[in-house]
C-alpha cells in the first residue's frame, strides 16, 4: 500500500487505524448511541516537540443527511499545517464519512488531500448488503480517473466512522491489557490492527485535566514511529468518549495532539476540579 507519511497523515492514519471498528456480523445492526450528536465540535493543537505544527477539527455538522436512502451523520476531519510547517509542507487535508445513525456505520466517505504539490479526491461508497466497497479516485498531476470495486469484511469502518463506533463502546468491563482485534478500509485496502486497551489516567489538555482511557495501537513496522506501542490515544473517561489527546513517538522526535476546545457536546466533560 502506498502512502504518503506527511505531518497531517502521519498523525492521523495510527488513530485512524485505532479507530477503524469491529461489530457482530448482521448487516442491518442497531448500535446504541449515548455518546454524540449533531453539532459536536472538537478542536486541536498539533505540537512536534515545543513547535506548534497544525491545527485540526473533528466536526459533526448541525443536520442529519440522507445517503442511500438512510439518516447519516456527516463527520468532517479537517488539517492544515501553521507557522513554519506550513512553509515547508503545506497541508490542507479534509476526511469526510456519511454514518448511518443507527448503525454507525459508513455509506460514503470522502477524502480532499493537499499536500505541498500532491493532489488526491477520492470517493469511496460502502455496500454493506454485498460487502463491497466501490472507489473513484483523483490525482491531479496524472489527471484521470481511477475507479475499482474491492471485497470488504463485514461491518468494515471507514477512517473516520470508526472513531465514532469505538466511542459507542462500554470499557467498563475490560481487562487492562486486553486486546481490541480491529478491521478497516483505507487506500483499497483492508487493513488490521491489534488496539491495547492500557486503563484509566489522568491527562493534562489545554482544555483542562480530564479523567480518560488509554488506548494503544500496535503499529506495523515502519520508519516514522519508535516501536510497535509509540501511540497512545486517549478518550474522556465519561459518557462522551472524545479524543482528548493524542501522543506519538517518533524516530525523529515526538509529536503531540492537544484538544483546546469543544462545543456541542451530548453530555458533561469529565473535568478534574483545581485544588
Amino acid at each position: 500500500m502506498t502512502r504518503r507519511w506527511l505531518l497531517f497523515p502521519s498523525l492521523l492514519l495510527p488513530l485512524a487505524a485505532l479507530l477503524t471498528a469491529f461489530g457482530p456480523s448482521d448487516a442491518t445492526r442497531t448500535v446504541p448511541n449515548t455518546c454524540f450528536k449533531t453539532g459536536e465540535v472538537l478542536q486541536y493543537r498539533v505540537h512536534y516537540g515545543l513547535i506548534n505544527a497544525a491545527d485540526a477539527t473533528i466536526e459533526l455538522s448541525d443536520d442529519v443527511h440522507r445517503v442511500n436512502e438512510r439518516p447519516c451523520y456527516r463527520a468532517t476531519v479537517t488539517g492544515r499545517t501553521t507557522g513554519s510547517f506550513d512553509y515547508f509542507l503545506r497541508i490542507r487535508d479534509t476526511w469526510r464519512s456519511y454514518i448511518d445513525t443507527t448503525s454507525i456505520l459508513p455509506h460514503r466517505f470522502f477524502r480532499n488531500i493537499e499536500e505541498k504539490n500532491y493532489r488526491k479526491n477520492e470517493t469511496v461508497d460502502f455496500d454493506h448488503l454485498k460487502d463491497v466497497a466501490s472507489v473513484e479516485s483523483h490525482k491531479r498531476d496524472k489527471n484521470k480517473i481511477k475507479r475499482g470495486t474491492f471485497k470488504t469484511p463485514n461491518n468494515v469502518q471507514d477512517i473516520v466512522s470508526g472513531f465514532y463506533f469505538l466511542r459507542t463502546l462500554n470499557y467498563d468491563s475490560r481487562r487492562v491489557g486486553e486486546v481490541i482485534k480491529v478491521q478497516g478500509f483505507f487506500d483499497e485496502e483492508v487493513f488490521n490492527l491489534d488496539v491495547i486497551y492500557k486503563g484509566r489516567e489522568t491527562v493534562e489538555t489545554k482544555a483542562g485535566v480530564i479523567r480518560a482511557i488509554r488506548l494503544v495501537p500496535k503499529l506495523p513496522d515502519n520508519k516514522l514511529f519508535r516501536g510497535e506501542n509509540a501511540v497512545s490515544v486517549y478518550l474522556s473517561d465519561d459518557r462522551n468518549k472524545i479524543p482528548v489527546l493524542i501522543q506519538a513517538e517518533l524516530v525523529l522526535g515526538a509529536v503531540k495532539v492537544d484538544m483546546y476546545k469543544y462545543q456541542g457536546l451530548r453530555n458533561r466533560l469529565n473535568l478534574v476540579a483545581k485544588n
